[in-house]
This record gives structure tokens, C-alpha cells and sequence, in this order.
């Protein structure tokens, strides 16, 4: 039996209202999140063709997308295309794109966007100002990202849990971590109640300011506070100490973060056992792993370097090996520094021939980036007595850091080759390469020490005059 022409009309209909616009974006928000944008492109195309029409949400979807997987430019060509198709962009294409700028610290280009959506007489919303707020910050610019937060509290704009934690980082990473303090204190005058996450990005910044005793009371205020602490703030808080190398307190708040019951992770527990194994208790390190495991944390590649790196401390380079067929099992991928722990533990037995054995199998397993486990070879060699065949390979290396050139100029002074290291030192202050004071000190004290002082002299001329040129 044959279709009629209203029988083709009804079923046109049908599929129109089958795949409507709804669905269309449904298709698209999840080709964009699984980062397949060709994908969601040809649905737009293949939408169109059927009839189902793309809106603004289409585009915005896409625009995000472009934003985060692909760059700005992209992004702001699809705005040209909502144009063409009758469609004008909104508060929110423009907050992903002035978001998406300054990702990239692109200030001059937030600006840009700010001022477009003005000029479109789009009003800006908490996100665009909190995009902004962030690129300033970003480039170095707290005063007027603080001008950006005082027109968000000045005007009718109500400002978002976001803008405040935007503020309270970005003081902190400017420097400014006495403001961020205060801008906490007065936060119950802007109606807002701080949440564990404002909390830790605070006691973070005290911490990487040094401020161990503010961080730590406000650590005891969250306790107070109704809030319970997770795995981020007590390991903020720990890693703080151990870099402050106050172990004890370390150890305390470690225990304390147990027998309170507090949930920690593995990140929790590696931290830990790693200022265990600098401590040298490395029986107690072995033990905590043991304890992460039956506590059924899963390792992961964070947990096992942490380990490795143990077994290498304690010259157990066999257990540090079986580990790397326990990694495989378990379907992970040894990273760069899993490596170049295993070859920094090899040169310290004195195996350089195994060292360098394991650092060809790196080299071919592709990694691109070795040059750590270089500096330890180098180290190695030197240590072992061997700094001729180190200086052919240092010679050999294509990437040369400043740690490289320090830990050999102060190798070669150790093997009272002053000479040498000086001649190492100058070639490396005239290419314009920084090199540790340290090193330099080394160099002139051997020479003056040997009876060269007026090569000596000279040296310290010399290193005066590269600094004046490259500095």
C-alpha cells in the first residue's frame, strides 16, 4: 500500500518532534564532555537538515567546549555563527568565553569580552565579574582584581561562595595573606558563611606563607566550626611541618587526624611516610603502608613512587624492583620519577653500570623528559670517583639545568679539580645559566686555598662581569 503526501507530512512531523531541540543539546553537552567536537558539530548539521533548529543553549554548549579543549579563538567563531543563524549570544556565551581567557591569563582578551557584553547591553553577572576578578589575579594584578570585588559587594550583584574563595586565593598567592585573613574575619558581614573549602584554600595559603601557627589555630577553629576537616586540610597542614622540618608536630596532627576519625586518603598517608623515610624511620613507614593497604586504600602511582622511594633510602633495591611487577598488575604505567628514584637508588649502592643500564630503558621507552634522572647519573659518577666519564656525559646531554651545572662544578671542586670547575663555572655564567652561590664560593675558595689567588681573583672579576651582562 502506498504512503499518501499527508502520510509523509505526519511522519516529518513525528520525527520533528522526536529529535527536538531538547534532545539535540542532550547529544551535544554529551559528545562536548567526552571532548568528541566533530561529533557534536555533525549533530548540529545532521539537526538542522531534519528541521530541529539549534538555540542559544546549543551554541553556549559548544562555545564551552571550545573554551576548555581547544582555545578562545575557536570558541568566538561559533559567536559569528549564532549571528548568521539569527541567534544573539547571551550573559552566559560570554561568561564562558571571558572564563576561557583567562584560563589562559589573557587579560587583554577578558577585557575585551567585558567590554563587548557591556556594549551589547548584556548586564554582567557574579560570573563574569568572578572571571575577571581570577585573570587579574592571575596577571599579577591584585589591586584590581580587589576593584572588581568591591564593584561586585557595591552594587546589587550578589556575590557567590566562588567570588570569596577567588579572593581569599588570590590575596594569598599575591602575597597578601594577612588581607586574606581579614577578609575571612568580616566574611559573616557579607551574609556568607565559610565552607570547608574556603577554610583549606586559607590555611593553604598560610601555609606556603609560612605561617604555621595561624594556620594551625584555624585548623583548631574548623573543628569548631561545626565543619569536619577532610584529607586536605590536615594534609596542608602536615606537609607544612614536614617542610618546616617539625616532624613532631607533623606526627601530631597526623594522629590526631586518626583518632578523631577524620576520612584521609592516600595523599594523606604518602605524605606522611614519606617525612618518615627523611626521618630515617623507615621500619614505622613500612608499617604505615602496610596499614594503608589493610585500611583498603588503594595504591596508586603516588603510593607506590612513595614506596620505592623508601626501599631505595634503605638500599633494599631488590623489594624496590619487585614492586615494578606489582605496579604492572595492577594496570598502572610507571611515571619519569618512578624511574629516576630507581636510578638515584642504584648510584647510591654504587651500581652505576645498572644505573645507566636502567637509564637506557628509559631513553627507549620514550620518556621525554629524563633529565633528573641525568643529574643523578652525573652525581653518581662523580661520587663514584668516575668525573672523567661524567663530563663526557654531561657532554652527551642534550638538556642541561641549573642543577646540573652546580652539582658538577661542585663535584669537580670536591675532586680538587678547580680548574676545571671553574672553566665549567664561567662557560655557564657567560650562556646566561644560573648557577647556585654555593658553587660559585667553591670554585674561589679552592682556587685560593691551592695557591691560586690570582686566579682566584680573576675568576671573581670575571663571574662579576657575566652577571652584569646576563642579569
Amino acid at each position: 500500500m502506498e504512503a499518501t503526501g499527508y502520510d509523509v507530512v505526519g511522519a516529518n512531523e513525528r520525527m520533528v518532534c522526536i529529535f527536538s531541540t531538547k534532545l539535540l543539546n542532550i547529544c551535544i553537552a554529551s559528545f562536548c564532555k567526552a571532548k568528541q567536537l566533530g561529533k557534536a558539530e555533525a549533530i548540529i548539521v545532521d539537526g538542522i537538515r531534519l528541521g530541529v533548529l539549534p538555540d542559544v543553549v546549543t551554541y553556549n554548549t559548544l562555545i564551552a567546549a571550545y573554551c576548555r579543549f581547544i582555545g578562545i579563538d575557536t570558541a568566538y567563531s561559533v559567536v559569528h555563527r549564532m549571528k548568521e543563524a539569527g541567534i544573539n549570544p547571551d550573559v552566559v556565551t560570554y561568561n564562558s568565553l571571558i572564563a576561557g581567557a583567562s584560563k589562559h591569563c589573557l587579560l587583554s582578551q577578558c577585557l575585551d569580552l567585558f567590554e563587548e557584553m557591556l556594549q551589547k547591553g548584556l548586564r554582567p553577572d557574579v560570573w563574569s565579574y568572578n572571571s575577571l576578578m581570577h585573570c587579574f589575579f592571575k596577571s599579577g594584578q591584585p589591586d584590581e582584581a580587589n576593584r572588581v570585588f568591591q564593584d561586585i559587594i557595591l552594587s546589587n550583584i550578589d556575590p557567590s561562595t566562588t567570588t570569596f574563595n577567588i579572593m581569599i586565593n588570590g590575596l594569598c598567592k599575591n602575597g597578601y595573606t594577612e588581607n586574606a585573613l581579614m577578609l575571612f574575619r568580616n566574611l559573616q558581614r557579607h551574609r556568607f558563611t565559610p565552607q570547608i573549602d574556603t577554610y583549606n584554600i586559607l590555611i593553604n595559603g598560610l601555609c606556603k606563607a609560612g605561617r604555621l601557627g595561624a594556620a594551625r589555630r584555624l585548623l583548631k577553629e574548623l573543628g569548631q566550626s561545626g565543619h569536619i576537616p577532610n584529607a586536605i586540610t590536615y594534609t596542608t597542614v602536615m606537609k607544612c611541618c614536614f617542610r618546616s622540618r617539625r616532624f613532631k608536630q607533623g606526627l601530631e596532627i597526623f594522629t590526631e587526624m586518626k583518632e578523631k576519625g577524620y576520612t584521609f586518603d592516600g595523599f594523606a598517608y604518602c605524605t606522611i611516610i614519606g617525612a618518615l623515610v627523611k626521618m630515617g624511620r623507615t621500619e614505622e613507614a613500612n608499617e604505615l603502608m602496610e596499614n594503608m593497604v589493610t585500611d583498603g586504600i588503594e595504591l596508586d602511582m603516588v603510593s607506590y613512587n612513595t614506596l620505592i622511594n623508601m626501599y631505595c633510602k634503605k638500599g633494599n633495591l631488590e623489594a624496590a624492583y619487585n614492586l615494578l611487577d606489582e605496579i604492572e598488575k595492577g594496570g598502572f604505567e610507571c611515571d619519569e620519577y618512578t624511574h629516576t628514584i630507581l636510578i638515584d637508588g642504584l648510584c647510591k649502592v654504587s651500581n652505576i653500570e645498572g644505573a645507566e643500564r636502567h637509564l637506557r630503558y628509559m631513553t627507549m621507552m620514550g620518556f621525554n623528559s629524563n633529565l633528573v634522572a641525568f643529574n643523578c647519573l652525573l652525581d653518581g659518577l662523580c661520587k663514584a670517583g668516575e668525573v672523567d666519564y661524567a663530563m663526557k656525559v654531561f657532554k652527551s646531554m642534550e638538556l642541561k639545568d641549573s642543577f646540573t651545572y652546580s652539582s658538577l662544578v661542585h663535584n669537580l671542586c670536591k675532586a680538587r679539580r678547580f680548574h676545571s670547575a671553574a672553566k665549567l663555572l664561567l662557560s655557564c655564567l657567560r650562556s646566561g645559566v644560573k648557577i647556585l652561590r654555593s658553587a660559585q664560593k667553591a670554585v674561589i675558595l679552592g682556587l685560593n686555598s691551592s695557591g691560586y689567588s690570582r686566579e682566584a681573583s680573576r675568576l671573581r672579576s670575571k663571574i662579576r662581569l657575566a652577571k652584569l651582562l646576563h642579569f
